[in-house]
């Protein structure tokens, strides 16, 4: 799907904040109300925009511990990756799962109360499948935490950067 201008500002709009009525998405973007909800529908249908959802407050719900745990194995086959990942979609504080290149095969990241609630975060994990070695790290400080990503890049190359 091509984005133009329109469009990122729409989406620039909606990842500030989804609840808008589309009127005033359409006001911010700079264009009127139905052609924005047409919008708004395609970059839904095609994927663009995966699903709306509410941002909570960790620590208001006594997750504010972030735990990123570095995993390397020795198995390197799609049925471990299979298995491997039934075990993290059964543990619900690991809210991030991502395969890596270099030293690490996998980096998760967890939200947990504190560090006894992640000891039983590792305890599943472990038990659930074999590791060649598992690495904890807990965040002290979150400096930058974001769920919009850059929109100068959407749209082609000769968009980059703009």
């Amino acid at each position: 799907m091509a984005i133009d201008e329109f469009d990122r500002r729409i989406l620039a709009v909606l990842q500030r904040d989804a609840t808008l009525p589309v009127a005033r998405v359409a006001e911010l973007a700079g264009m009127s109300a139905t052609p924005c909800w047409r919008r708004i529908q395609k970059l839904e249908q095609s994927g663009v925009i995966r699903k709306r959802v509410a941002l909570l407050d960790r620590a208001k719900l006594n997750v504010g511990v972030t735990v990123f745990i570095a995993i390397r194995t020795s198995q390197h086959n799609a049925e471990w990756l299979e298995r491997f990942r039934r075990v993290i979609a059964d543990i619900p504080e690991i809210v991030d799962f991502h395969r890596m290149s270099g030293e690490i095969d996998y980096l998760l990241r967890a939200v947990v109360p504190d560090i006894a609630a992640y000891d039983g975060v590792y305890k599943r994990l472990i038990a659930g499948i074999d590791l060649t070695d598992v690495t904890s790290m807990f965040a002290m400080e979150e400096l930058k935490s974001t769920t919009e990503v850059p929109l100068g890049y959407a749209g082609g190359k000769e968009e980059q950067g703009s």
